[in-house]
């Protein structure tokens, strides 16, 4: 691989890190249970693009599988996580006694 190939695979991983972040500060601060939901699935999308670059830059195959694991984990993440929150929702239709952030 050319070394410019490289740095712009290795810019593109420092991209990644920083939207990560800023999905994990959308995460803890809402405000509604929806855009914490939001922020989860985008975690896991961002975090399977950058095992799938770092399987590229290293050249190891097995890293590929890792990233399709984690897709799967980060699915029923999403499913398990929404029936969560509707669940309490129904429990308590008037919204009041439940807070929106995540304890």
């Amino acid at each position: 691989m050319s070394e410019l190939y490289v740095s712009l695979l290795r810019a593109a991983l420092a991209v990644l890190a920083l939207l990560l972040f800023c999905c994990i500060v959308r995460a803890f601060r809402g405000p509604k249970v929806a855009d914490r939901l939001v922020a989860v699935n985008m975690m896991t999308t961002l975090t399977i693009i950058a095992v799938c670059i770092l399987a590229f830059l290293l050249r190891e195959g097995y890293l590929a599988d890792v990233a399709l694991l984690f897709s799967l984990l980060g699915f029923l993440a999403a499913v398990v996580l929404t029936r969560v929150f509707l669940s309490r929702k129904q429990k308590n239709p008037s919204g009041k006694g439940v807070s929106s952030r995540v304890e």
